[in-house]
């Protein structure tokens, strides 16, 4: 549909009636059929009725026509109009939404965010830890980087401020760093949490468990530090002193637990009983 204006003369004067048509097509070729008659219409009726039809195809689609149409002066001092001075306009904090978005009804899909505020959030703080660990996690998924690189530059670029209700100025190294030290006492509950969840969002089997080892060294003496041993090193570091990463993955390659080990081969042993 769209507008058609007429323009007959009478009385040698020329008047402009406008009328609402559509295009349809008969056996003769396209033609215009003249829905309603609109009459004479004033700079501000021509306007709204400019701005709220839409054209249709034979498919179904449609489109808007133009909201401020140049052939169409609108009316001044029209309060349902406003005057756009393109040359004048700027971008002002632009941010990431779609990654942070997905990443944030992930967590929610994962049942972590009622999860973890039952861990973490049994005192009052600042900042709800339960909602820096989805900081966390989120960041390692869309943007792995270090703390410091979180509080400077990843998430001020982010709209997390705005989806998890966490101030930019809020959010420190410090506090990030504080949250890890908080979720290493609930690795186990949170395993056996992702495990059920797991298993009920994709029917997942666990009758076949995969268990590896690999391990990471480390330049120095290391003195203080009692996990740190010499032992068997797969990095072909013997000189080094090393930490063994034992890890639990099903089937399908989802990784069900892991644990740090002592340096030694022969301690590397890793308990699924609080697991399965």
């Amino acid at each position: 549909m769209y507008l058609r204006e007429l323009r007959p003369k009478k009385d040698g004067k020329e008047h402009s009636y406008w009328s609402l048509v559509e295009t349809v097509r008969t056996p003769e070729g396209p033609r215009q059929r003249t829905l309603c008659y609109l009459g004479e219409l004033n700079t501000s009726a021509q306007a709204r009725w400019q701005k709220t039809i839409a054209l249709f195809n034979e498919q179904g689609e449609s489109r808007q026509l133009k909201l401020f149409p140049s052939e169409v002066e609108p009316p001044e001092n029209d309060p349902n109009v406003a005057r756009v001075l393109l040359n004048k306009v700027r971008l002002e904090r632009p941010r990431q939404f779609g990654n942070s978005f997905l990443a944030l009804e992930l967590w929610k899909r994962l049942g972590l965010d009622e999860f973890w505020p039952g861990q973490l959030d049994r005192e009052p703080a600042e900042v709800p830890w339960s909602r820096v660990a989805a900081v966390l996690a989120i960041n390692r998924l869309c943007a792995p980087g270090s703390e410091l690189a979180i509080e400077e530059r990843w998430y001020p670029a982010t709209a997390l401020d705005d989806l998890l209700q966490i101030p930019q100025a809020s959010l420190n190294d410090t506090r990030l760093y504080r949250c890890l030290d908080r979720l290493i006492p609930h690795k186990t509950e949170l395993e056996r949490h992702l495990r059920e969840r797991y298993g009920e969002l994709f029917a997942a089997e666990f009758d076949v468990l995969l268990y590896d080892l690999t391990s990471s060294y480390v330049e120095g003496a290391a003195a203080k530090d009692p996990m740190l041993q010499r032992g068997y090193s797969r990095d072909h570091r013997p000189d080094c002193k090393q930490v063994v990463i034992a890890l639990i993955v099903n089937a399908e390659g989802f990784p069900l637990s892991y644990e740090n080990l002592t340096g030694l081969r022969e301690v590397a042993n890793l308990s699924l009983g609080g697991l399965l």
